[in-house]
Formats: C-alpha cells, structure tokens, sequence
C-alpha cells in the first residue's frame, strides 16, 4: 500500500469524525420543528409571542421562551396575517439577499484566476517557472554547469602520461591564481585552449584537473548542447553563458566536443542560416569581438581537430593548441601506477613489463585494463591482484575473450594450428620483425586462433623492409594451410585484406615503390554531407600500373613467406603438436621450437597470496536439492 492512499484514508476518516461531531452539535441547538397546523392552533392560543417569515419559512419564539420552526404549505392562506395580528405576535421579515459587488466580481473572475493558478502549477513543477532553469521557456538559456570547488576532487597528480600537455594548462592555472608575475612582463592571459588528441588520451581528465587546481568557477558544457530544435537557441545559449561567465570572472568555461558545433562553415544544406554556423559565429563574437572577456578562459576538447573552422583556431580565440597523444612507454608506467593505487591490495605486478606490452593504448584502455585485472581477481576469489590477472586482462582485450564452449573438429583445429604456426614460423625467421609473444589456436572472439607480436619498443615511424615483412607474415597462414593441409579455408581472409591495403599503401601514399616513384596516387578520402567527395586524380593507364605494382609486391612477398615454411616444415610440425596439446605457448615455448629444442610444458601458476574461502566452513558444500514438485 503506498503512502499516499494511507494518506487519503487517514483524512477521509478524521473527516467523517468531523462531520459526525459537528452535526451531533447543530442537532443540540436546533430548534423545535411543528407542522403548519399546529403552529395555527399555537397562534389562535396565544402562545406565539414573535415570528419570522422568509417565504415559506417561518421561524420564530413562544411566549415560554423556546424556539420553533415550520414550513408554510406551498397555498395561499389569507388568515394567517389577521390571525397574527388579533393575537398580538409580533410579525418580523427578511429582505431579499443581496450578493455584494466584491462576492460578484469574484464569482466572475474564478475561472479565469483558476486557469492562472493550474498553468503556474504545471509550469513550476515543469522546472523553476517560466523562464526558469529547464523549463518550458528556458530553451534560449546556458545549460552550462557551475562547478564549485568542492564538486572536483582531481588534482594535476592524477593526470599521468601527459607531462608536456599539463605543462602548458598549469601555466594557465598560475595565471588565474597570480596574474601579476606575467602581466608585469606585458603577457597577456591566453582566451583559449585547445585541446586535440585521440579518444581516451585524457583532455576531459586535465579540464577537470584544471577544475581542481585553480580554485575559480568552472562552466562545463558539451558542443551538442548549444543546438536544439528551435531556430537561434545555439546562438543565444552562448551569449547567455559567456554573460554568466562575465558575472563570475575570472573563470573557465570547458566545451567538450566543440567539433559539434565548430565545424567548417559553407559543408551544410542550410547556408549560412544553418543553426550550427550561427551558434558558431556567435562563439566567434564573444571569444573576441569587440566587447572583451577578461579574465574568461575557453578551454575546448575535440578529437576532430581537421574538421574545425579555421576561424575558430586563430590566435586571439584558442592561442594555444594542446596535442594529447597517446602515452608512451613512460607515460604508460606512470598511468598503470597511478591507477594501481586505487586497488586495496597488489602483488608481484611489474609495470614496466605491462607497459611494454601494451602499445598503443591510451589512459582509458589503460584503466579498462586494470580493473578487468581486479574483475579477474574477484572471479578467482583471491584476496589480491597478481601478474596473473593482467596477463589474462591483457589477453581479453587484445585477442577477446575466450570461447572454451565452442566445439570444434579436430581436423578444423589442426588446420587453424598449421595457419597460426605459419604466422608464427614466417615472423620468426624474417629479420626486423617483432617478436612473436604468443599464439593460441583457442578461440577468441570472432579468430579461431591468434598470433600475437609485441614490439621491443614503441614505433613512431614504420619502414618500407618492415613493411615487406609484415606482408609476408600474414600470408604465411594461407600458405602453411595449402603446403601441409593441402587446402584452403577462409580464415585468411582478413589477411589478404590487410596485406593488400598495405601493399597499396606503399605504392600509392608513401611513395616506397622504384617503378611508381615518390608521386602520391591516392588522396585522402573528404566524407562531405552527401558522402564520399573523393576526386580522381590519375589516368586509367596510371591506375593500371598502380594496380601491376601492388600485386607484384603481394606476390614477392607471398613467395618469401612460401620460402620460408618450405625450408622450416619439421619446425611447423613441432610447433602443431605442441599447439593441438598445450593450445597456447608462450614466447620461451616459441624460441625452443625455433632454434631445435623440445618445447617446455606450459608454466602453472602458483598464486602468490592465499585465496579467499568463497565457502563457508560450517555450511554444506552444495546448496540443498529444490523440493519434488
């Protein structure tokens, strides 16, 4: 029973008991009732001494003091005045009721005060009134929020792996907090910061840093909040907000993902009447017009920085633009410590290991990774996270997770073996490639089997003979299911995919080709408003030799690969019969199968820290059967 019908039955009872009371009261008081008759014969007795007609009515008091009341039939009676008259009643009357002008207006004006009353009702419960915030007049209002400096605990010690990009947003924050160490040597504020970098890398954690540190009023909104359905809300939101930020100065206001509205002007169907390039116009107005913000800082993320309006990018409105990138190796051992602290227990974890085996990954794949770590630990009911977790954390995001469940044929599992064992074989052998780190024949994802490289170092650049390899390694798996299976599935099919784009790649952008020369064949594809607005640039004679080129390269490098498992068949077999009976080997497993050794069973794990006793001690081990139905 919910509250509210508890309520309504509590007052619908004292309401009954009121009434009961109330008329158990005017029942006391009320006069004697008597019929018409009878008051006659009272009259003609003389014992009437006052009466009161109103109409049909007639009320009055007898000559011993009580009270009576009675109802005149609806006929005339023509000796009732004379009877009271020769008996010497007094005769009083009522004049007609008159409602007072005050009573009129107000009957009048009630329904008209009524429909007032409902909408202020319905407006106020619809958000703050009116105009007030999110109601239903509010559309042309800032939704930016005011953060206080109790609301942000994150501080420039939680950002981690982006040294050179939080050096350029603390001067910021030694600005707003002492201005006169900079002013005095005629530095100017800066009006802007832009902040660039891929998803992930940590932009929205340094605005909130940002937050933390400086200890001013900090407006955050989102590029998509500015625009809705009505036409000149964008425009107006921004004016509303940066005169908020003039109330509060000096302050940050941070637009995260200004790209929504930021866009290049002139790309839409509108013109410049489209909603968007309104809201951006106006946003140039107020970052530097003709009226100043001192004392207001932008700060805007986006990882679209190439589609942004170069307006917007010029100094004066975002003097600084920040590259976020993905962290290093450094960077990426800082981040897992940072986040490592936030586990209650760790044991035997080596972050610079972690580090070098996850290239590539940005802060929040980093912090996936730890807590998919933690997760591990809590399926496993241990009382710590240990190397083992990360590792299969590491695993699970890389390759995806396993599918034990799947059943496969035996045939079907050593014809997947002989594909990653050639992956495998291929990138062992050719020089300049990276070390295989593990394969694993079981399935994983969408693959049936994965063979997993991890650089010694990370790449900033790549090269052309790296390049040749990297073909050659991925058609190794096609080539060892033809040369020991004697047939051909359609698992290398993401292969040939990724060594054709490669193979064109050089050819067409990065001019690796003696025939083709350093020309680029291939411009970069403009998705435009109706799709892809991409222009031929060269002849069909050039597109033929562009396409002779690529494929004399695929099959180059399909016969190095194909050389390679030739002269190394009883490696393949050694490293199949360890895959069908171990189904993963690890890197020292891979190097004795490679240099001639009989390869190490797989290494069992000894957790290092006792496990927590999912199971009660005094209770029964299985739950108690269900009863027979």
């Amino acid at each position: 029973m919910s509250d509210l019908f508890k309520n309504a039955v509590l007052w619908l009872v004292i309401l009954g008991v009121l009434i009961l009371i109330f008329s158990n009261i005017s029942d006391r008081n009320k006069p004697d009732a008597m019929n018409y008759s009878q008051f006659v014969a009272e009259v003609n007795a003389g014992q009437v001494k006052q009466v009161t007609i109103d109409g049909l009515q007639i009320s009055g008091e007898k000559t011993n003091g009580t009270k009576f009341e009675s109802v005149r039939p609806a006929v005339e009676d023509p000796q009732l005045m004379p009877s009271l008259t020769k008996n010497n009643v007094i005769i009083e009357g009522t004049a007609p009721q008159r409602q007072s002008v005050l009573m009129q207006l107000l009957i009048a004006s009630f329904p008209i005060l009524l429909i007032v009353l409902l909408f202020m009702f319905f407006m106020r419960n619809m958000g703050g009134g009116a105009g007030g915030k999110n109601g239903p007049m509010s559309f042309g209002k800032s939704k930016a929020k005011l953060l206080s400096d109790d609301q942000i605990k994150i501080t420039f010690a939680d950002v981690a792996g982006a040294d050179e990009a939080k050096q350029e947003v603390v001067e910021i924050v030694d600005f707003l907090k002492d201005p006169s160490r900079f002013k005095r040597l005629g530095a100017t504020i800066p009006r802007g910061v832009l902040m660039v970098g891929p998803p992930g890398t940590g932009k929205t954690l340094l605005a909130k840093a940002i937050a933390g540190e400086a200890k001013v009023p900090f407006f955050s909104i989102s590029g998509s909040d500015f625009v809705e359905m009505f036409v000149g809300v964008g425009a107006s939101r921004v004016r509303d907000m940066f005169e908020q930020a003039k109330r509060h100065a000096p302050c940050i206001i941070f637009i995260d993902e200004i790209d929504a509205v930021g866009r290049h002007r002139g790309s839409g169907t509108g013109g410049g009447h489209d909603e968007r390039e309104q809201t951006l116009n106006q946003m140039l107005v107020e970052m530097d017009g003709f009226e100043g913000n001192e004392g207001i800082i932008v700060i805007a993320a986006t990882n679209r920085a190439d589609v942004l309006d170069k307006a917007l990018l010029r100094p004066g409105r975002f003097d600084r633009q920040v590259m976020v990138g993905l962290p290093d190796i450094k960077g990426r051992e800082q981040i897992l410590s940072v986040h490592l602290k936030k586990l209650p227990s760790v044991t035997g974890v080596d972050l610079k290991v972690l580090a070098r085996g996850t290239p590539g990954f940005s802060g929040a794949q980093l912090a996936n990774l730890v807590n998919e770590a933690a997760l591990f630990a809590a399926r496993r009911n241990k009382n710590t996270v240990d190397m083992h977790d990360f590792e299969d954390a590491k695993d699970k995001i890389y390759m995806g997770p396993e599918r034990k469940s799947m059943v496969i044929r035996d045939e079907e599992r050593r014809n997947t073996a002989y594909h990653e064992s050639g992956h495998a074989i291929v990138a062992e052998v050719l020089p300049g490639t990276d070390p295989v780190h593990k394969v694993t024949i079981m399935p994983r994802g969408w693959a049936l089997g994965v063979t997993w490289q991890l650089p010694e170092q990370d790449q900033i650049s790549n090269y052309r003979d790296k390049m040749l390899n990297e073909i050659s390694i991925l058609f190794g798996g096609r080539i060892a299911e033809e040369i020991f299976m004697g047939q051909m599935s359609t698992g290398a099919s993401n292969d040939f995919e990724r060594a054709t784009k490669i193979a064109r790649a050089m050819v067409t952008k990065y001019g690796m080709s003696d025939k083709m020369g350093v020309m680029v064949y291939e411009e970069e594809n403009q998705n435009g408003f109706f799709g892809n607005m991409g222009n031929r640039t060269i002849s069909e004679a050039t597109q033929q030799q562009v396409d002779q080129e690529v494929r004399r390269i695929l099959d180059d490098q399909y016969k190095v690969a194909r050389d390679v498992l030739e002269s190394h068949k009883d490696t393949a077999h050694v490293m199949v019969k360890a895959l069908m009976e171990w189904e993963t080997i690890d890197r020292d497993q891979i190097r004795d199968i490679m240099e001639g050794r009989e390869p190490q069973p797989p290494k069992v794990y000894v957790a290092e820290n006792p496990v927590a006793d999912a199971i009660s001690k005094d209770g029964p081990s299985t739950p108690p059967p269900l009863p027979a139905s």
